[in-house]
């Protein structure tokens, strides 16, 4: 117990993992899905950014005059990834949203099973 109490933002990440995973596999809402599916990675990146920080180290920016050892700074490369992601799931939230405006124009439901009935019924006539 005094780990999960030392180790909260990892705790908190891999909750808010679960809830999104729940919701992306128990909802048949394609808008419900695709919110899962964010809170998902967000919970990943809250992971990587928890793991990459260091109490008492500080960011690797090196100071003219002042002596400096590796030891004093936390590793930049977590942060990177973080940020690198967070750019492609903006843009990966936009297209998502973009297909799911074009599938209810064409089926007008956000429902995916009944989407893929009406797709199938489509595909037995030859649309």
């Amino acid at each position: 117990m005094q780990e999960l109490l030392h180790n909260y933002y990892e705790a908190v990440a891999v909750i808010l993992f679960g809830i999104g995973f729940m919701n992306l596999l128990l909802q048949s809402n394609l808008i419900k899905k695709f919110i899962g599916l964010n809170i998902m990675d967000t919970a990943v990146y809250l992971f990587l950014a928890a793991k990459g920080f260091i109490y008492g180290r500080v960011a690797p920016i090196a100071v003219a005059g002042v002596p400096a050892t590796v030891e004093q700074f936390i590793n930049p490369v977590p942060s990177g990834l973080v940020l690198t992601g967070i750019v492609v799931s903006v843009s990966v939230t936009a297209f998502s949203l973009a297909l799911i405006v074009r599938l209810y124009k064409r089926y007008h439901t956000f429902d995916m099973d009944l989407i893929m009935k009406l797709a199938r019924e489509e595909e037995k006539r030859g649309y």
